[in-house]
């Protein structure tokens, strides 16, 4: 399954870096057979081509850093309940105060999960 989701990523970021300039090098022999006009709009292709690979790779990175956020965000709050848990276990006479410092630790990592994806979303703004 690892091996898969690793294929999978491997050939979407191929796509996102390598799609939009292979266009742009068949729009660039296309506008090149037609001469002097041709290089011009060859030219203004490969602006375009190069514009659209920057916000690709903004989208991708935003993507990464807001799913890092979350994917830590996940495992800090799964290590929280699971240590509480354990601990209201081991004494069940303080599971409301343990369940109450779980609860605003949660929140502390989640605000700050909740924060750093909101930054990589800015960042593909």
């Amino acid at each position: 399954m690892k091996n898969i989701i690793v294929m999978i990523g491997l050939t979407y970021l191929g796509l996102a870096f390598f799609g939009d300039t292979a266009m742009a090098a068949e729009g660039a022999d296309a506008a090149a057979a037609m001469g002097a006009e041709g290089a011009d709009a060859a030219a203004a292709m490969a602006a375009e081509a190069a514009a659209a690979m920057g916000k690709g790779l903004k989208g991708i990175g935003g993507g990464i850093a807001a799913g890092l956020a979350v994917v830590g965000a996940g495992i800090g709050i799964g290590r929280i309940g699971g240590g509480a848990v354990e601990s209201i276990a081991r004494q069940p006479e303080m599971a409301g105060t343990i369940g109450t410092n779980m609860i605003i630790t949660a929140a502390l990592v989640e605000g700050v999960a909740l924060f750093a994806v909101v930054v990589g979303l800015l960042g593909i703004l």
